[in-house]
């Protein structure tokens, strides 16, 4: 991979997300390296690392709904005691995440203040965002990939061996051609579409971003009211990579990325779909809402200058009933749910 490339403006600006009279235009510009079982080949210019339990530290903010994806897959199949987890702050400056959570605000494992580190024992003159979830290779101290559509599917395929009993099969192989559509269409037109709306640099653009995003989220809310999962009986990871935008959209998208048309609480099947799943071990129990509206309310000071984070919304109703069961299938299929909560959040920061 060639990581000396162009800096884009916005990374040398802090809390500067938006141009104005822009659409916004997600960089997606990684470093695409892939941990394989042997280190087997993954495509034309895409560097591979062996599988090798505890070599590797997922760096994750529980903030972010990309890294939140990795949390959860890795929870739900088991990896704890194979792969190793720092956790970064929800607020960070143009120089990137840094590990205020651990003790004296060093990663203990990596010996770093900031991911940043990480990035530029990879390449000292790194271009670009300094984005997690990431992967660093323990012994070097270095990144390895910060792919993430791909370290989550890696996760279940590639790591296979190391998988806890009763691991959901999130990713099965009769379908892969079915969730990878699936799974295209909710990133490009929900996981990004609320970015479109929040980071949007004229109001033609965030128009045109407002009318996609709540197109696409009436299209899913159609497919949901037949079937308990996006993929029918059983949770796979087009799941997962919903719920991390569903869950952030009322304390967050609503009103601070003005995506406003309605409160996910106010999709009847968008919501009980929702509620599902957080009740679901995996999905709840990593959900951390203080993290979650720092983050975005703090970091964002072109879309909120003085960085006031809001008291609300409340968040009982997420452990209301749902009546998704009426609908068969169960989440884990023939598998069982994960143990207890091994990396658990500070107390208060979830309601689970």
């Amino acid at each position: 991979m060639t990581t000396h490339e162009t800096e884009r403006p916005e990374h040398a600006k802090p809390g500067t997300y938006s141009s104005a009279g822009q659409e916004y235009s997600r960089d997606t510009r990684y470093i695409n390296d892939r941990i394989t079982k042997d280190a087997r080949p993954a495509g034309e210019g895409i560097e591979t690392w062996p599988v090798e339990p505890n070599r590797y530290r997922l760096v994750v903010a529980r903030a972010c709904p990309w890294a939140h994806r990795a949390l959860i897959v890795r929870r739900l199949l088991g990896l704890e005691d194979v792969i190793s987890m720092a956790i970064a702050g929800p607020v960070h400056d143009e120089r990137s995440w840094t590990f205020d959570k651990s003790p004296d605000g060093i990663d203990p494992v990596l010996g770093y203040e900031r991911l940043q580190q990480a990035y530029f024992a990879r390449d000292p003159q790194y271009p670009r965002g300094i984005t997690v979830p990431a992967i660093v290779d323990e012994p070097t101290k270095s990144v390895v990939t910060n792919d993430f559509p791909w370290i989550t599917l890696d996760f279940s395929t590639e790591w296979k061996e190391f998988h806890r009993e009763g691991a959901p099969d999130l990713y099965p192989e009769a379908l892969r051609e079915e969730v990878d559509e699936v799974m295209r269409f909710i990133y490009t037109e929900i996981n990004n579409g609320v970015y479109r709306c929040g980071f949007a640099g004229s109001q033609s653009a965030y128009d045109a971003a407002y009318d996609r995003l709540f197109s696409a989220l009436d299209k899913i809310s159609e497919r949901l009211e037949t079937r308990r999962y996006l993929m029918g009986d059983h949770i796979t990871e087009a799941d997962v990579r919903l719920f991390t935008t569903l869950v952030r959209f009322d304390a967050v998208y609503h009103g601070h990325f003005k995506c406003n048309r309605q409160k996910l609480s106010e999709m009847p099947v968008l919501w009980a779909y929702a509620r599902d799943l957080f009740q679901t071990p995996g999905f709840g129990d990593t959900t951390d809402f203080v993290d979650i509206k720092r983050h975005y309310y703090e970091v964002h000071r072109d879309l909120n200058p003085l960085g006031i984070v809001p008291l609300g919304p409340e968040l009982d109703n997420w452990l209301t009933e749902h009546g998704r069961e009426a609908l068969g299938g169960s989440p884990f299929g023939e598998g069982t749910p994960p143990g207890e909560v091994r990396d658990p959040m500070e107390e208060g920061h979830g309601i689970l």
